[in-house]
C-alpha cells in the first residue's frame, strides 16, 4: 500500500504521516523501486495504533513509549503501561482544572462590564488587565 493509500485508509493526510515517520513512531516496511513507500498490514496496524493512541490524547513520546512495549511485550508489565497512562490522566485533569480557572476569571470580567456602547476609556475589563487583576470569585461559606 502507497502512502497515498495508508493516509485515506486511516484518515490522516500523508504529511501527517511522514511526520509520524520523521519521529520514529512508524516506518514504512519497503520502497519501491522508484522509491515510494510501501506499507504492509504490519505498517497499517501501526499507524492506526498510533492514530487511536494520539487520538486518546497521548503525546508523541509517550506513543513511542507505548510502541515500545507493544512491539515487546514480554518484556514489560502493564504497569508501565498503566502508568503512563495515570500519568497523562493526572496531566489532563490538571489542564481541566486550569481551564475552569479560566472559564470562571472570563465569567467574572464579563459579568464586571455591561457591553455597552459607550467608550472603552472606563472599560472594567481592560482595567481589570491593565491592573493584572482578574477578579476571583468570593468563597462561599
Amino acid at each position: 500500500m502507497k502512502i497515498s493509500q495508508l493516509a485515506a485508509h486511516c484518515g490522516l493526510s500523508a504529511h501527517t504521516l511522514r511526520f509520524y515517520e520523521k519521529n520514529g513512531l512508524i516506518e514504512s516496511s519497503e520502497r519501491s523501486p522508484s522509491g515510494y513507500r510501501r506499507y504492509s498490514e504490519a505498517d497499517i496496524r501501526r499507524v492506526e495504533f498510533v492514530k487511536t493512541a494520539r487520538d486518546a490524547g497521548f503525546s508523541l513520546d509517550e506513543i513511542a513509549q507505548l510502541l515500545s512495549i507493544r512491539l515487546d511485550r514480554d518484556h514489560h508489565t502493564c504497569e508501565e503501561v498503566t502508568s503512563i497512562t495515570r500519568h497523562k490522566l493526572e496531566s489532563i485533569n490538571a489542564k481541566i482544572a486550569q481551564l475552569e480557572e479560566i472559564r470562571q476569571s472570563l465569567q467574572l470580567l464579563l459579568k464586571s462590564c455591561d457591553g455597552g456602547m459607550d467608550s472603552a476609556v472606563h472599560c472594567s475589563i481592560i482595567e481589570a488587565l491593565d491592573a493584572g487583576k482578574v477578579p476571583v470569585e468570593e468563597a462561599t461559606a
